[in-house]
């Protein structure tokens, strides 16, 4: 992505609130003038969306995922709320996708998190098709896993005909997740 505008400071941190150090993925926090201060109102959204360094200084979280490379250049890996946690191991769609997308007869993909019984949740990839091609969803697993490291490998693909996307065209994951995790707890 790039370095730090001047005046403003990124730091990654991990579930639990810990700055991380370059190189470790964790979420990506900002802070810098011009921020927002908070939600209007709503002290609960805001102290969720704010984490303080060790000066007291209110970063704001992204709710991106990524690292700080060793020239202190930021990498953006994926959105949190889109990595699935399987079996204890953070997957990111996003590496799951570029495989996938690497199919011949794949012309778009997108990866979700489905429940699974023993894992909690487990990849499924979601692929369009190339036009004229009738996809064999058993062989794109069989090339996809056979790529993957063992707690990427994908539970599935399901073929569709679109995504529902934004008006910026970006897939709406959570729309997809949804027929999925119903009745979930």
């Amino acid at each position: 992505v790039g370095t730090p505008v001047l005046g403003f400071e990124l730091r990654i941190v991990d579930d639990e609130g810990r700055a991380l150090p370059r190189g470790e993925t964790g979420e990506i926090c900002g802070y810098g003038p011009g921020m927002m201060a908070g939600y209007h109102g709503n002290e609960a959204a805001t102290e969720a969306l704010i984490w303080r360094d060790e000066r007291g200084r209110s970063f704001i979280r992204s709710g991106d995922v990524g690292h700080m490379d060793e020239d202190g250049y930021l990498v953006l890996v994926d959105r949190k709320k889109d990595m699935i946690i399987s079996g204890g191991f953070n997957v990111f769609p996003s590496d799951l996708e570029e495989v996938v997308g690497q199919h011949p007869e794949v012309q778009d993909v997108t990866v979700i998190g489905v429940p699974h019984e023993r894992w909690g949740e487990t990849p499924l990839a979601l692929v369009i098709a190339q036009p004229g091609v009738s996809l064999d969803t058993q062989a794109v697993l069989t090339w996809c896993n056979a790529r993957l490291a063992k707690h990427q490998r994908l539970s599935g693909v399901e073929l569709r005909d679109d995504f529902p996307r934004n008006a910026l065209g970006k897939v709406l994951k959570r729309l997809l997740r949804e027929p999925y995790w119903a009745g979930q707890s």
